[in-house]
């Protein structure tokens, strides 16, 4: 009897989305050529990390609930059992995002997931209930919410960024569009603070204008944040705390800030939701509905180590990032200077060659004068030595040709100085072929 043989055409169109394809092209780019220095991980710094420790944080986890009264076997269970699907941690996350970022909500609106991603799918599987329903994002955009709209069947409409970054008219446009096309626009998805991939960050009139057009619109905001307290500096307001009509959604991840393998995340919904018997609850109930059917529970080892770490800082994680900020500061500044020195005014404005400057975050993007596609960044690895991603990879409806995205999370300064050294001399001569 023949084996079974499945045909990709008859399985579901997301597992042949030219963004999975691209993403497993530059895993493999990066492990066929390991001596080169790679820019394309958006990966947390790993020098600050100490095994140790973890043990610690869960320690104090442990002995927080023996404080508050748990019982042995309570406290066993919190490490041991599944626990409820809307997270064990939660009254520690809320506490954290008011001293940290004026978030001021109850426990009951918090979801604890496995990371932002499954954030985003809890979100994105509740708001967009029929065909006619519309995802907008933020373009260039970060790969995981096109990439979850996408599974659930959906594609997202685009709102293109600007240069200077996202303009609120351009969202107003894109909603009358949709609309006009019969079509319901149900949210809009941005990363206002040092997002990925651009680098960009939406000011505070840019800010207080979405939330209006969102409440005149009626549409909610999905506001993913991950960058804010790993940079430096006195970062603008979340949405979300200025949110004062419960129309931000804002998802939220501790892989950024406390411990990347924990894989703990949340969502923060307290958006009232009515039932056919007109009874009130929050979305955040429909999140964990829909989630007991999708990871059953977020992993009760991995909420205790991060709520260890929360207990440790008082709830304000960015008191445990002091090293870490100073890091992701230093990183972006020696790249933009190595930029600087590698480009001259003149060079720069004879090749055509651009690049933003954050004030923080993992990434930055550099507008190149030939196409940047896969086959460039072939040539890039296999004969400079140094690896990039291709902002195209970004652009759900197309776009960002010419622009690489540069990101500075994981290296140290010494990979950086040779790094943007052979960065620029694979451009020059990538010019001189006259792509």
């Amino acid at each position: 009897m023949a084996a079974t043989r499945l045909k990709q055409e008859e399985l579901h169109a997301s597992v042949s989305d030219p963004v999975l394809d691209t993403m497993n092209f530059l895993n493999g780019i990066t492990h066929r050529y390991p001596e080169a220095i790679s820019f394309a991980p958006g990966r947390p710094y790993d020098g600050f990390f100490d095994v140790e420790q973890i043990f610690t944080h869960i320690r104090r986890y442990l002995k927080h609930l023996e404080e508050q009264g748990a019982t042995p076997s309570e406290v066993r269970d919190a490490l041991f059992q599944y626990g409820p699907t809307s997270g064990r941690i939660r009254e520690l996350i809320a506490d954290s995002l008011r001293k940290d970022e004026g978030i001021d909500v109850p426990a009951e609106a918090i979801v604890v997931t496995v990371g932002c991603q499954e954030a985003m799918f809890l979100a994105l599987r509740a708001l967009l209930a029929g065909p006619e329903d519309v995802l907008l994002v933020s373009s260039p955009c970060y790969v995981g919410i096109t990439g979850a709209a996408r599974l659930l069947g959906t594609e997202p409409v685009a709102v293109r960024e600007r240069p200077d970054g996202f303009h609120c008219a351009d969202l107003e446009s894109a909603l009358a569009a949709e609309r006009a096309r019969g079509r319901r626009p149900r949210a809009f998805y941005v990363v206002p603070d040092h997002a990925n991939p651009s680098g960009n960050t939406m000011s505070l009139p840019q800010r207080r204008a979405l939330l209006e057009l969102a409440a005149r619109e009626d549409i909610l905001v999905l506001e993913d944040s991950p960058y804010r307290l790993v940079s430096p500096g006195t970062q603008e307001p979340t949405l979300k705390s200025l949110d004062r009509e419960r129309r931000v959604v804002h998802l939220g991840s501790y892989s950024k800030t406390l411990f990347p393998g924990a894989r703990v995340g949340f969502a923060v919904a307290d958006q009232p939701v009515v039932d056919r018997q007109g009874r009130t609850g929050l979305l955040a109930d429909e999140l964990t509905k829909i989630k007991s059917m999708v990871t059953v529970n977020t992993s009760p080892l991995g909420q205790a180590a991060v709520a260890g770490m929360l207990l440790a800082a008082n709830g304000r994680t960015r008191d445990l990032n002091i090293e870490t900020v100073a890091h992701y500061g230093s990183a972006m500044g020696a790249i933009l200077q190595q930029l600087a020195t590698n480009f001259p005014d003149a060079d720069r404005t004879a090749l055509g060659v651009h690049w933003n400057e954050p004030a923080g975050g993992f990434f930055l993007t550099v507008d190149v004068p030939f196409r940047a596609d896969n086959t460039a960044l072939v040539r890039s690895a296999e004969e400079h030595g140094v690896i990039w991603t291709p902002m195209s990879y970004f652009y759900p409806q197309g776009g960002g040709d010419h622009s690489i995205r540069l990101s500075v999370s994981y290296l140290t300064h010494d990979e950086i100085v040779e790094g943007v050294a052979r960065l620029a001399r694979f451009i020059r001569d990538e010019s001189r072929r006259g792509n």
